[in-house]
Order: C-alpha cells, then structure tokens, then sequence
C-alpha cells in the first residue's frame, strides 16, 4: 500500500462519520504539493455552495516563493472561505480534513476558518 492508498483509507473513514447539511455543510480540504483547496459541500443535495483555493486567489497568483510560504496561503485560504460563509449566513460546518493528519497547513486553514468566524 502506498501514501495515496493510505490517504484514501483514511479519508474514507473520515467520510462515514462526517455529514454535511444544508444548515451545516461539510468543510472538505484538499493539500497538494503546491495548493490547497477548500469547499463547503451540502451533501444532502451534492452540491458545492462555497469553494476556493490557493489557484483561485488573486494574490497568491503569482508563484514567486518570497512572496507567501504554503502555511501563510493556508491561513489566507481559511480566512478567505470563513469570509464568504459569513456572507452566506453559514456559521457552523462541519470538518472534512479529507484524510490528511490535522497539523501543518490543515491545521492552519482550520484555525484562520475558526478565528473568521465558523465554528466546528
């Protein structure tokens, strides 16, 4: 088995037990090597209702290594979605760390989403 079998394993047992609604949708982050990617999904009817990414934001555009570590992109990524939950009128949600280890940039994201305003 290798890291990406492992990973899947891993975020498929995250998956049983957490649910998103329409009152509180689901939190899924996603780490590549270079971006990290989050979307509030409503699971009830599989929709996607909010979604943004390291790739989306204008600012982080530029892929000048000085200009923004991975760990700052995350914390802009989590204050980011946070933001635009708020203006949706969605304040709970639920956390999909999506088969990563809650430390390093997930846990980053997490933390600039619950110091915007989410709460999970």
């Amino acid at each position: 088995m290798n890291k990406k079998d492992r990973r899947t394993t891993r975020h498929m047992k995250v998956r049983k037990r957490v649910f998103g609604t329409k009152d509180k949708p689901r939190l899924s982050v996603f780490r590549s090597n270079k971006n990290i990617y989050a979307q509030l999904i409503d699971d009830h009817q599989a929709s996607t209702l909010v979604g943004i990414s390291t790739v989306k934001m204008k600012d982080m555009k530029d892929n000048d290594p000085q200009k923004s570590k991975k760990f700052d992109q995350a914390k802009k990524v989590g204050d980011e979605i946070a933001k635009i939950a708020i203006k949706k009128k969605i304040k709970k949600v639920v956390f999909d760390r999506g088969g990563f280890k809650y430390h390093g940039r997930i846990k980053a994201l997490a933390e600039a989403a619950k110091k915007g305003g989410l709460n999970f």
